[in-house]
């Protein structure tokens, strides 16, 4: 039976609207796309993990003709699209506990292995909380092995889903639910938590890369990129959330798009350990022009803040902006 495709952007000049060239479009602008995360779903307006889950396994179904299973770990993107008896997946699609999604796409995979089935693919997704914390064990094992599995972590920067709670992924003097904005180190503390691309990297899997949600031609690029290769394989995706940033919904994008411009997120892809391309950053912002528009940061701009503290981050950011060399050199006068 043929069902209908739904066109959202239909009659503006919106970024992936059918009025573009073809080659511009986005995969969600296409009459074959497969809307795998349709609408329907209850996640909070200007959620970044359902713009980015969208995107990325449409892209995947995409680049595998249809052919693809998801493991799901629990967190907001499986509680906002699976409300029972209800579903907006439009894929075969498994829910894993907090911490072993990477395990249940293993499995998954064997299983395909053992049945011939070398056509169908696997996609293993979850927040920072299933992948740094909870699931990092299975995940490390999963790279160790070199499981066929593309693994998607769709980075809110805590635990959103269960009252925004500090995960290994949130950034240094952040306010959370667990790290309060009182006391001489107000917020998370500095020196904690993971580094997840880089950890994968030291995996020397075939294919890590980081993306974000201000660019969806990049994210679809590296998710069929991803896909086109075999073994294992890693994404990680930052996905604003404006519930627990405290966040204009409407600030998503930009908020990507500035973490990517201060060096605080760089975007690169890699292959068995090595960088093989970097996203440039095309103005240079300095670490307040993100922060402030996000509550979890109000109290570095309080009346009495530590002025050190912002120096410390924008530190972190000239650090990646080095070490991943997110800028163009200068040029020389002659």
């Amino acid at each position: 039976m043929n069902a209908p495709v739904k066109f959202y952007q239909t009659g503006t000049f919106t970024v992936g609207n059918r009025l573009l060239a073809p080659e511009q479009r986005s995969v969600q602008a296409s009459a074959e796309r497969s809307n795998s995360l349709n609408s329907g779903h209850r996640a909070c307006q200007g959620c970044g993990e359902a713009l980015g889950a969208r995107y990325s396994v449409d892209a995947a179904m995409r680049a595998t003709g249809r052919q693809l299973i998801a493991a799901n770990a629990t967190g907001c993107l499986e509680v906002f699209s699976t409300p029972y008896p209800e579903t907006s997946w439009q894929l075969p699609w498994i829910h894993s506990l907090f911490g072993n999604a990477a395990a249940v796409g293993t499995g998954i995979a064997a299983a395909l292995k053992v049945k011939g089935r070398d056509k169908v693919r696997v996609i293993a997704q979850g927040g920072d909380g299933g992948t740094t914390d909870i699931g990092f064990g299975c995940l490390s094992g999963m790279f160790e092995r070199n499981d066929d599995v593309l693994y998607l972590c769709y980075d809110n920067e805590a635990y959103m889903n269960t009252g925004v709670q500090r995960s290994s992924a949130t950034p240094p003097a952040a306010r959370t639910a667990t790290t309060m904005a009182v006391g001489p180190h107000p917020g998370a503390e500095f020196g904690q938590g993971k580094n997840l691309p880089l950890i994968a990297m030291a995996h020397e899997i075939p294919y890590v890369a980081s993306a974000t949600v201000a660019d969806l031609r990049d994210l679809e690029a590296k998710v069929e990129r991803a896909m086109s290769l075999h073994g294992a394989r890693y994404l990680h995706v930052l996905v604003p959330c404006p519930l627990g940033w405290g966040s204009a919904s409407h600030d998503t994008i930009r908020l990507a798009r500035l973490a990517r411009e201060t060096g605080l997120f760089p975007v690169f892809e890699a292959e068995r350990g090595e960088v093989t391309a970097v996203t440039k950053i095309r103005r240079r912002l300095p670490v307040e022009e993100y922060l402030r528009p996000q509550k979890r940061f109000a109290h570095l701009f309080a009346a009495g803040a530590d002025p050190g503290v912002l120096e410390r981050i924008q530190a972190g950011a000239d650090r990646n902006i080095r070490r991943f060399g997110l800028l163009d050199p200068e040029p020389t006068q002659a």
